[in-house]
């Protein structure tokens, strides 16, 4: 009998500290085969997931002896948490081991749009030397604006202080007597959008976020403002970005999260859009963080089925 179903990419390690336990059914594209899973963990105890494997529906209710799931990230939107709950599973993600490889991508694609230097490949293949027209920016003394200001932001906020970038914020949800605003201006929605050189999106997806950053949110940013979303897809109107873009109303923007995952038809949208990094819902993902997030969900689902947490 198997004990433990994991239906997307673990740590080698952790998947062999499991197997040293219980018996475990590994298979990375089981996400993508609802009617497989369904059958597999109709007499499993715990099922460890990220963020493609959808615990809800007919795969949830044939899961009648689940006891546990684990969550390799942070988001839980792809979970039902309602059900869960009444049922009495508990739900474990990785909060914070994944954290600082989010806050680099972020960084990372902010200098690298800034400079805009990194766009240049086509033009040097075919002879070119546009030297004087990637003249770009530098981060220090931009102004970093963070719509949600949780513990990702919060470690984002730090690391563009140390970049020389100056901070704002905005978060109903955190209290305006809260010691973490001693490390970034407390603004609206609206002042955070219209001042800030480089904004990033650390919201959830919930009915509130949907579509919040939609035409209205792209009118009130600077020309040139760069836009960094690694939270949820959904939060951000993808047609609006890609007007914005076109338009030369936003400078550029590095999205890592789609309404739609993979973007299949979807993605002509994005096609010849100047200024624009896509990338596979990645932030979160390097060789770092999954040995850290896989092996701190190891360990609670163990301690779960053995009655330890």
């Amino acid at each position: 009998m198997t004990d433990i179903v994991i239906t997307e990419f673990m740590d080698e390690a952790a998947v062999a500290m499991l197997s040293a336990r219980y018996s475990v059914h590994h298979d990375p594209d089981l996400f993508g085969k609802p009617d497989e899973l369904a059958k597999l963990v109709a007499d499993v105890p715990a099922l460890i997931v990220r963020n493609q494997t959808q615990v809800r529906g007919d795969v949830l209710a044939a899961a009648k002896k689940l006891k546990v799931v684990g969550r390799l990230g942070v988001g839980l939107d792809n979970i039902d948490m309602e059900t869960c709950d009444a049922r009495g599973i508990k739900v474990f993600p990785a909060t914070g081991a994944n954290s600082l490889s989010v806050v680099e991508y972020v960084i990372g694609s902010a200098m690298m749009l800034l400079r805009g230097a990194y766009f240049a490949n086509a033009a040097m293949v075919a002879g070119e030397f546009p030297k004087t027209k990637l003249i770009g920016r530098e981060i220090a003394g931009k102004r970093l604006g963070l719509v949600g200001f949780g513990a990702i932001a919060r470690d984002t906020a730090a690391h563009g202080r140390l970049l020389g970038m100056t901070v704002a914020a905005y978060d109903p949800y955190v209290p305006a007597d809260h010691p973490a605003w001693a490390s970034a201006e407390r603004l609206e929605l609206d002042a955070v959008l219209s001042t800030s050189d480089v904004i990033s999106i650390h919201l959830p997806l919930t009915p509130e976020t949907k579509g919040l950053i939609g035409k209205d949110a792209f009118a009130r940013m600077k020309p040139d403002a760069i836009l960094i979303n690694a939270a949820r897809g959904g939060i951000m109107d993808e047609a609006a970005l890609v007007g914005a873009l076109k338009a030369g109303k936003l400078g550029g923007a590095a999205i890592d999260v789609f309404a739609e995952e993979p973007l299949r038809g979807a993605g002509k949208l994005f096609a010849d859009v100047p200024n624009l990094i896509l990338t596979p819902h990645i932030a979160g993902n390097t060789v770092e963080s999954n040995g850290r997030v896989s092996g701190l969900v190891a360990e609670r689902v163990m301690a779960a089925l053995e009655g330890r947490a």
